[in-house]
Parts: C-alpha cells; structure tokens; sequence
C-alpha cells in the first residue's frame, strides 16, 4: 500500500515527530527498553546488539556523568546525535549520517524473501562484511525483523528492523552481494520490510551515509525523504571517576577540527 507524501501548499511537508531527533534514545527509553543498559538519563544497547549509546538529552551535563558512569572511566563509545562534549571525553573519530522518512514508499511483501534468526547470523556476518551496510553485530537480528533472499541455498541479499521507538521501525542493514546488484533485490527486501512494519501501524524511517549518495539516491527515489543530518561521535569517557563527576558542571562545544571517520551508521 503506497502512503501518500503529506503536502501543504503544494510542497512537500515532512511529518512532526520530535522523537526522531534522539531516536536512539526514544527506542532504548521505549519499545527496545528490554535490550538497553540504564544509568539515570543515560542508556546503551547490551554488548552484541548495536554499538551505540544514547542521553535523554545531549545537551544536559548530568546525562553525560550519567554515561560516564554506565560506561566506566576510559571506555571507548559511539553517541548521536551530538552537537556538543564535555571536557575530559576524548574524540576518536565521528562522521555525519542522514535520516530519512517515508512518506511515498511502495511497500509490499516479497514472495522470495524468508525470515532470517539467529542460526543465520554467520551468514548474516558474512555478507555484512563484504558489503559494509554499517553496523551489524552478533545479536543485531535480536532488534526486530530481517528478511533475506537467497541464491542456491546462499544468502546473497538482506535487510531488517534496527531502533524502534513509538510510532516509528528503522530500516538497517540493507545491503546485496556484489554478484547479485543489478536485480532490485535490496528495493524489494526495503519494501517487504516496510509492509511488516506498517501492519502494526509504525513508519518506516533510515539512515544513510551522508556521503553515500548513491543510496540516498535510492532511497528518495522509492518513496523516502531526507529529515535532518545527525552528527555521529565516537568517544572515549574520562579515564577517573573524578572526571567524570566534573561533567554535572561543565560542557564546551563539540571539535570542529576534521575527524578521522568511523564506521557508517546506514545502508547503501
């Protein structure tokens, strides 16, 4: 069933859904509150699930004493979005994502496509390492749906459910074996994904590269509009338990010196 784009005056208006400017925060706050790890206003996925942390709110320094105790002195963590860090975090790389809405997608099942769980995650693993879609660990397939096509018993094509908070399911993982892109594959997996997640009355919603043209591409010309940017930071918590406490009063703007980048957060 297509869902039609929401115009006002003849434009194009993306929806108002606040919850998506923290939206790792609004899932581990939410639906994906069993597979979260809580200090107070700080919060991450359990080790293997996805290597992100989120703060109720980014620019509170109680939330980031708050991580520097879920997390303990001198630990390495990814957050977004982030605009600004505390003294004593130490910055080891980030890059810029963006997040996309749906807002004219197609969505529909895929006759060809099965199911995928736990007992096919080196399969999964396999394929993610030779496509790079982002991040994708050993218990990533625990966060929701994934459905994958396969070719003479080989997984060749995948993709799945990641954050899902209120009203809204992240489409993740989305990625093709080299030998097998020219067919559409990853567009139907998108969209048998997409019917999965509208049956329960949630939106699709993705992340992409910012530097991944090629699937933004795609992705606006399925029925998907680009939202917002989100900066991605990768950190280092102070390495005492002093540091730490001295965040509750201070704070400084992010580095804008260049960083090295991390890993994508999004698919192609």
């Amino acid at each position: 069933m297509d869902r039609p784009a929401i115009c006002r005056g003849g434009s194009l208006s993306l929806p108002d859904a606040p919850e998506l400017d923290n939206a790792v925060w609004a899932a581990l706050d939410g639906p994906h509150a069993h597979l979260a790890e809580r200090f107070g206003r700080a919060a991450r996925y359990r080790p293997g699930t996805y290597a992100f942390a989120a703060l109720a709110d980014p620019a509170d320094p109680a939330a980031w004493a708050d991580l520097h105790t879920l997390v303990g002195p001198g630990t390495a963590v990814r957050v977004k979005p982030v605009e600004q860090v505390p003294d004593g975090w130490g910055l080891l790389g980030g890059g810029e994502g963006v997040q996309l809405v749906d807002t004219a997608l197609r969505a529909e099942p895929a006759p060809e496509a099965v199911r995928l769980g736990p007992g096919d995650v080196p399969e999964m693993l396999d394929l993610v390492a030779r496509t790079r879609p982002g991040p994708f660990l050993e218990r990533t397939v625990e966060m929701g749906t994934y459905l994958g096509i396969r070719h003479r018993g080989r997984l060749v094509a995948m993709a799945g459910e990641r954050l899902r908070l209120p009203g809204w399911t992240e489409i993740s993982a989305v990625c093709t074996d080299p030998a097998h892109r020219g067919r559409g594959l990853a567009t139907r997996l998108v969209r048998a994904v997409a019917a999965g997640i509208r049956d329960r009355g949630d939106t699709p919603f993705l992340h992409a590269a910012a530097d991944n043209a090629s699937a933004i591409r795609l992705y606006e010309a399925i029925g998907f509009t680009p939202r917002r940017r989100n900066r991605v930071m990768q950190l280092r918590s102070p390495g005492t338990t002093d540091a730490g406490r001295a965040l509750s009063v201070m704070t400084r703007s992010a580095r804008r010196t260049p960083i090295r980048p991390a890993e994508p957060d999004g698919g192609r």
